[in-house]
């Protein structure tokens, strides 16, 4: 590769320019024109622009998960890896940001390569030059705020030989709304179904996780999160809202169902509308809450005012609420505590108390959940499943995948303070 080449990439990297990239991680000498040869010395600097992040690089038989990163601005990539290598078998995972799920559990003999395409939204705070999303002080680390397109390549023996990445501006962007029931979580043992989901699309579509922990419908605009998204949508884009789980909790004059919470979520559709973007309707997911073997709703008037709300204004429903109810009835008072965070002291590194939570869900929990969305998306009729990757089985809450046979590989970043809300 020539020098000249190399440092053209380096410069537009350092400026914030380029949005076009390829790596080649083998360290080949073959790579090429236009291609940046990465060796595990290529460590990543704000000065640099890219390289290996957060963890050690990856040698030569380690099965250690690596991540790598480049900084790019606000926008939507389409991210090309070819996984594998021609000198050793690989098991790989493909995680990006805060650990949305994008490829999953990949084998690739020694010697055979497999390239996957997928599409990523990548965003900073800045929403102006005079505004910027007032996140929360546990949010400052999240790797979905910051200047970075991360790739986390996780697995049993994971090995990515090339990384490609394009500035895309012809797909659809779903934008997600809500609580810590949608957030991309960063941290084990914690996760929410907006970070699975884009596991089971094509790189035809884009899903932008714009939802936070502890918020609810008014807090969320109120941060400047809605702003922030509203000013990167475009005619053709969507908006997904879940709240109801932080919103119920409010207690003061005006608040309730058919008070303040209507009236925000009507915001949401009025100003995605003004826009040209499609607003989609979901009911709160279920908390974990057995008598007698059933499940008692906590949620009061939360699931009819959305119902109401979208046939008010003829707004695609996911009826969320009701799905995890058979998704946890199915799997019984028990074993749903399986896909939630229910685990005894010890499991996580410095959790001295046994973790008890009957909201946020563990992996295996949100990918379940990740699936009755696109269930419900098929229901109501949203175009967006016309993108669903040929592997997507389809699915039935009242016949869950089996326990036993999810398989997660862990990142090695785990938290024992639970999210904001419940």
């Amino acid at each position: 590769m020539k020098k000249t080449t190399t440092l053209a990439l380096l410069l537009a990297a350092v400026c914030g320019q380029a949005q076009d990239f390829s790596f080649d991680l083998t360290g080949s000498r073959k790579a090429p024109e236009g291609t940046v040869v990465v060796t595990e010395k290529t460590v990543y600097s704000d000065s640099l622009g890219y390289g290996y992040d957060l963890q050690p690089a990856p040698v030569k038989g380690s099965k250690a998960p690596y991540f790598f990163s480049v900084k790019v601005p606000d926008g939507n990539y389409q991210v090309t890896v070819t996984l594998g290598s021609k000198k050793q078998a690989g098991n790989t995972t493909v995680r990006a940001e805060s650990r949305r799920l994008f490829i999953e559990n990949q084998v690739t003999k020694r010697g055979e390569l497999k390239e996957y395409t997928f599409t990523v939204n990548k965003r900073n705070p800045v929403i102006d030059e005079k505004e910027r999303v007032r996140i929360k002080p546990r949010e400052r680390s999240k790797l979905n705020w910051d200047d970075k397109l991360t790739l986390e390549f996780n697995g049993e023996a994971p090995v990515c030989s090339k990384i490609v990445i394009k500035r895309v501006e012809n797909v659809p962007t779903v934008f997600l709304c809500g609580n810590s029931t949608v957030v991309d979580q960063d941290n084990e043992p914690w996760a929410s179904w907006g970070q699975m989901i884009p596991r089971f699309f094509t790189e035809q579509v884009c899903f932008a996780n714009y939802a936070e922990s502890g918020e609810s419908s008014n807090t969320f605009i109120a941060a400047g999160r809605l702003k922030k998204a509203l000013s990167q949508m475009k005619p053709g884009d969507y908006i997904f809202m879940e709240f109801g789980h932080n919103d119920e909790k409010q207690k003061k004059p005006g608040c309730g169902a058919w008070g303040h919470f209507i009236y925000n979520l009507k915001i949401y559709i009025d100003e995605a509308r003004a826009r040209g973007a499609h607003p989609v309707l979901v009911t709160p997911t279920q908390r974990r809450n057995f008598k007698n073997g059933k499940l008692v709703d906590t949620h009061g008037e939360f699931p009819a005012a959305v119902k109401f709300l979208a046939e008010k204004e003829n707004v695609p429903l996911i009826d969320l609420q009701q799905m995890t109810t058979v998704l946890y009835e199915t799997l019984g008072e028990e074993n749903s505590k399986r896909a939630l965070v229910h685990y005894p002291a010890g499991t996580w590194p410095g959790q001295t108390k046994d973790f008890a939570d009957n909201t946020h869900f563990n992996p295996y929990g949100a990918y379940q959940i990740a699936k009755c969305v696109i269930e419900g998306m098929k229901c109501a009729g949203v175009p967006l499943v016309k993108f669903l990757r040929e592997d997507y089985p389809g699915y039935n809450p009242a016949a869950p995948d089996a326990l036993d046979a999810f398989h997660w590989d862990n990142s090695p970043f785990t938290e024992i303070e639970k999210p904001d809300g419940n």
